[in-house]
């Protein structure tokens, strides 16, 4: 079972395909392979929609979690947000650094931050959130606005199971 997108190595390439592409093979059927695919495909159109690449999907997460949850500590963002905290830590330092976001320790346990939205921050994610609403009408477009809830069913039952 192969997707006969390249040659097999010392094979010619058949008439009319090109050098560059490659066999996906039993990646084929592979819905995680796909997931990447979708999902790096999904975040450079939210880049170039926004038009600055510092300001990956990723970065808009965080604001609107830390929007909806203002005070949330860096460990509950990182559940929320599904990365573990030194995966977030980059991004939030480099949040930190341009002046969206302020962290400060929580009054309660000093091991822990808080974290808030500048107002820097506030005029920012409403900015993203124009574009991610854009990007969204656009998914929904090529989902399917009677098949959305399934499928965001089915993503959310996947996050779940293998989380």
């Amino acid at each position: 079972m192969s997707d006969a997108l390249t040659p097999t190595p010392g094979k010619a390439a058949p008439e009319g395909r090109a050098d560059d592409t490659a066999r996906l093979g039993p990646l084929t059927n592979f819905i995680g392979f796909h997931l990447r695919i979708a999902q790096e495909a999904s975040f450079r159109a939210f880049a170039q929609r926004v038009g600055d690449p510092d300001l990956k999907p990723r970065r808009f997460a965080v604001l609107t979690l830390i929007a909806e949850n203002p005070g949330m500590t860096q460990t509950a963002l990182g559940k929320a947000a599904g990365r573990d905290k030194s995966t977030l830590t980059s991004t939030l330092d480099d949040l930190v650094k341009r002046g969206l976001v302020l962290r400060e320790r929580a009054a309660k346990d000093r091991r822990s931050y808080t974290l808030t939205l500048t107002s820097a921050g506030c005029a920012l994610h409403q900015r993203l959130m124009a574009s991610a609403r854009e990007h969204d009408r656009e998914l929904d477009r090529i989902v399917g606005a009677d098949r959305k809830v399934e499928f965001l069913a089915l993503l959310r039952r996947i996050a779940t199971e293998l989380g």
